[in-house]
């Protein structure tokens, strides 16, 4: 994982979503998951282009499914972006950068 991306976890998530004063992009993922690994090197630019502006963060469903279960992730990868600590946007499957960057520039 980049240094530039977040681990969340049922233990930081408060914290780091929640209580963040910056919109949060979170990359529910597994493993196991092919289309996950494809989008990896976008959710690790998109962390690097906007550094400073969004966290950027990833929760693995298989170790943490409270998570998911709350957010009603049921497929992955599965993008949310949160602001003010609400869930705003939410987007399916492998998607390309400029539909995940036009929405996270209505918010920064």
């Amino acid at each position: 994982m980049s240094d530039h991306i977040l681990e969340l976890t049922s233990e930081n998530f408060d914290e780091k979503v929640i209580k963040s004063s910056m919109p949060v992009l979170i990359d529910f993922w597994a493993e196991w998951c092919g289309p996950c690994k494809q989008l990896m090197p976008t959710i690790d630019k998109i962390a690097q282009d906007y550094k400073g502006k969004v966290t950027v963060g990833k929760v693995n469903v298989d170790n943490e499914r409270d998570i998911a279960a709350q957010y009603n992730v049921r497929g992955i990868p599965n993008l949310i972006i949160f602001n003010a600590g609400e869930p705003q946007e939410q987007l399916v499957g492998n998607v390309p950068e400029k539909q995940i960057t036009d929405i996270l520039n209505n918010f920064i």
